[in-house]
């Protein structure tokens, strides 16, 4: 982008953000809103919509949506109406949608996050509940599409931003907020190579320092972070060539080649009235109390930028430790639980963001599907606390040995492997002895100023020892011994 005509714009980034509720059934029926399952498996006579059914709207998922409210500290609406949005799709069986149209559940929110260390916020128009729709499948037949409606009628919230987001990165940092939002409340996995939070991006260009919106495209059903990315950059550049060009942007909705990495047009933007939205006339409307948005209130867990603050403030860690430590919502709670088993605090993050990541980045895991327990880890703080071994041996030797056997404590398997550190100060004292023995002119260059050699003279006793003289005791000796 070092070419001029492209320095003159600006990149204006509005985000849609669909998230699948975490409920065990569907938005307007009982049938099981489990994702997978053989096609066709999770429908009834309501969400296929035949006639003379009724829908009932699911009270978890009215749960879920004021949660991620109050989370992204909007205003709650206390009656909630729900409205048909008209549109025939072989996914949508009933030929229309049930959302929210002139009364989202959720308005005037904004979502904070960081980017290379500034802070940002983004104003949210809206979040609204909905059903989702069924699957199309284009890659199992050669002459055939072939539709899935276990999805159709799943929950979802609409997360719609204001178009306050000026570049790729900044979206990324946006989404991945979000996701950590709806991980941290419980309310979606955020899993977007499943499809169980999907985004859609509106972007247009401007020249810098104009104030008017253009003509946007509209990127539709991207299932990565780095896809929206990808998108919104490629976008960012068609749209500027064709204004660059003397055409005439159309307002449209396109679909991401990920492939390719080029956007596609599908169809030109619809506007509201093009889906006939009219009130639902099956549901009445859903009402909520302040006792009510109080209540789900006080069942909110810590949210990721409260954990951060609580571990810098009283459990005094670095910042970089509080914000990774934070950052996702199990590595929090195995943190949380770890702690309650050792106040070595630093200690216990330097295991997480040590031995344990390496592990898991090592095996392709998450931390959910770590084995050992949080009480063993703090058993190996206090091993090295009490002086019995080192850091080096505890995950060099001790921390593998665990994880091949789950049964034993580390205190166990140290003795077994006999890691045990020795900490007898007379047997170390005859090393430290030996050792400086053995190196009569280093001693004197130690004398002369040469203060590093403590190294060499610190290696030595560890070798005659077998690598079991406590270090900081073979430390303290060693200095009494050469500034004697």
């Amino acid at each position: 982008m070092s070419n001029n005509k492209y320095d003159k714009y600006e990149v204006i980034i509005g985000l849609e953000v669909h998230a699948q509720l975490s409920t065990l059934s569907k938005m307007y029926s009982g049938d099981s809103a489990e994702y997978g399952g053989s096609p066709n498996t999770h429908v009834s006579a309501v969400s296929l919509g035949h006639p003379g059914t009724l829908p009932m709207v699911n009270e978890k998922a009215i749960e879920y949506a004021v949660k991620i409210g109050l989370a992204t500290h909007s205003e709650i609406r206390h009656e909630n109406q729900f409205a048909r949005k008209n549109y025939f799709y072989a996914d949508l069986p009933k030929g229309y949608q049930i959302t929210q149209d002139k009364t989202p559940i959720c308005t005037n929110g904004c979502i904070e996050f960081e980017l290379e260390g500034e802070k940002k916020s983004v104003r949210l128009t809206r979040i609204h509940l909905e059903e989702d729709a069924g699957k199309s499948i284009h890659d199992m037949d050669p002459y055939f599409t072939l539709v899935d409606l276990n999805r159709a009628g799943v929950p979802l919230i609409e997360i719609v931003s204001e178009p306050d987001l000026r570049s790729g990165d900044e979206a990324m940092a946006y989404l991945n907020e979000v996701r950590k939002l709806v991980r941290y409340l419980g309310i979606c996995d955020g899993n977007m190579e499943e499809g169980s939070m999907r985004c859609d991006a509106n972007v247009s260009v401007r020249l810098k320092g104009a104030t008017d919106f253009n003509q946007r495209s509209e990127i539709k059903n991207m299932n990565s972070m780095r896809n929206v990315k990808r998108a919104i950059e490629y976008e960012f550049i068609r749209q500027i060539d064709t204004v660059e060009a003397g055409e005439k942007l159309a307002q449209e909705t396109r679909g991401f080649d990920a492939v390719k990495g080029i956007t596609l047009s599908q169809r030109s933007k619809e506007h509201a009235h093009d889906y006939r939205y009219f009130p639902e006339p099956d549901l009445p409307p859903v009402l909520l109390t302040d006792e009510y948005i109080q209540s789900v209130k006080a069942d909110m867990p810590k949210l990721s930028a409260e954990l951060k603050e609580e571990y810098m403030q009283r459990l005094e860690l670095p910042e970089y430790d509080a914000r990774l430590l934070s950052d996702d919502k199990y590595t929090s709670e195995y943190f949380n639980q770890l702690i309650e088993h050792t106040t070595n605090y630093k200690a216990a993050s330097n295991w997480m963001l040590g031995p344990i990541k390496s592990y898991l980045n090592e095996n392709g895991i998450e931390i959910q599907q770590f084995k050992i327990a949080p009480a063993q880890i703090a058993a190996l703080v206090a091993l090295i606390d009490e002086g019995k071994t080192n850091f080096s041996v505890a995950s060099a030797k001790i921390f593998p040995a665990l994880l091949a056997q789950l049964d034993k404590t580390p205190l166990q398997i140290a003795q077994e492997l006999n890691l045990l550190q020795n900490s007898d100060e007379t047997m170390i004292a005859e090393l430290v002895a030996q050792a400086l023995a053995k190196f009569p002119e280093k001693v004197s260059e130690y004398h002369a100023g040469k203060k590093g050699l403590l190294g060499l003279f610190v290696g030595e006793v560890m070798k005659l020892s077998k690598g079991k003289a406590d270090p900081k005791l073979t430390n303290k000796l060693l200095l009494e011994k050469l500034e004697s």
